[in-house]
């Protein structure tokens, strides 16, 4: 089934190559498409309050000690990330912009028109959804091949220069931005642990479901 997946799947609409700045329009569309997925989960999993994805705590943490929005401190520390890429040698592709650009957009729109549940069950299962949500929006956009997000390529280029394991630099990326964002204020909780046990298995589910779709 789709946890046996180890390649990101290749349709009609992928891009064939990923510094492609002129994709055609399906490309365009369905990365931009996945791109809003992934911002609507991740301004989903701030509103159910139960906690949020690591860069989200960071953004929120950064957010209340500044006059400035959870989704324009997102876009801020993207804009952070790539200027580090630049001593890393990563290249952009379209969908490193998209990617910062529409999914800071997507959680402000979010945390403006979504209520927060009253009940502590249905913040779970908000929870719940939005990891589902940014799990797909994800397969959608790396199946479209047009450039690594910003934490993405931060991350493989530490990888390069450092030589370390690539599950080892994630996690102490991740480890390192939800201390931050958590001393800051930001919201650690039973949703950041759903994020970060359950994002791999639904990143999967979303490159499966696409593929079965459009194969």
């Amino acid at each position: 089934m789709f946890l046996s997946i180890k390649n990101i799947p290749k349709v009609y609409w992928s891009s064939a190559k990923p510094l492609n700045f002129k994709p055609r329009f399906s490309t365009l569309f369905f990365c931009c498409f996945g791109l809003m997925l992934f911002g609507l989960g991740e301004g989903l999993l701030i509103v159910s309050f139960t906690g949020a994805s690591p860069w989200s705590v960071l953004a929120q943490g950064i957010s209340l000690n500044v006059n400035l929005s959870i989704g324009i401190i997102t876009f801020l520390i993207s804009i952070s990330v790539l200027i580090l890429w630049i001593p890393l040698g990563q290249k952009l592709g379209i969908a490193t912009i998209l990617n910062a650009l529409i999914i800071a957009l997507m959680i402000d729109i979010c945390i403006k028109f979504v209520s927060t549940p009253s009940n502590y069950n249905n913040q779970l299962l908000l929870a719940i959804v939005a990891v589902i949500t940014v799990g797909i929006g994800g397969g959608i956009y790396l199946i479209a091949n047009l450039g690594a997000g910003p934490r993405d390529g931060l991350m493989v280029g530490l990888q390069q220069k450092t030589n370390l394991p690539i599950a080892l630099v994630r996690a102490i990326l991740e480890i390192t931005v939800v201390s931050v964002g958590w001393y800051l204020g930001g919201t650690v909780g039973v949703g950041t642990l759903l994020f970060a046990f359950g994002i791999g298995p639904c990143v999967a589910l979303g490159l499966y479901l696409v593929d079965k779709t459009f194969k």
